[in-house]
């Protein structure tokens, strides 16, 4: 049963300082606000569920920062790196597309539409 026991959070100075500061901040990620106020909680001694109903987020979602803030302190708060599709276009591709858009006016328009550029440099559109 100790497994299920929340980890116990204490804040250096710094750190406070640091997450009352991202808490606050207006022109922060709310999941980065939210992370901040979770660790600021549990470091004044709420449990899981109390922070959880506070917040208006699930237990597993305290859990989850509560720890990753005890094994890397601030640098557990970023989020990691997520899978998904490698990108399908490369950058020297992506980089002809930006020249082309800030260099070149289209002969019919005066300015680049998705389309227009996707047929100018023989992409395909997805939708």
């Amino acid at each position: 049963m100790a497994a299920n026991k929340a980890v116990g959070i204490k804040l250096s100075d710094k750190e406070r300082s640091t997450l009352e500061r991202r808490a606050r901040r207006r022109n922060i990620s709310r999941a980065d606000a939210q992370r901040a106020e979770i660790v600021l909680q549990a470091a004044n001694g709420a449990n899981n569920c109390e922070i959880a109903a506070a917040l208006g987020v699930t237990r597993q979602t305290v859990r989850t920062w509560r720890t990753r803030f005890a094994e890397q302190r601030l640098d557990g708060l970023s989020d990691e790196p997520r899978c998904g599709a490698p990108r399908s276009i490369g950058d020297d591709r992506i980089e002809a597309i930006v020249v082309k858009t800030l260099e070149e006016k289209p002969v019919d328009a005066t300015h680049w539409s998705t389309r227009g550029m996707a047929k100018a440099t023989g992409g395909t559109l997805r939708n």
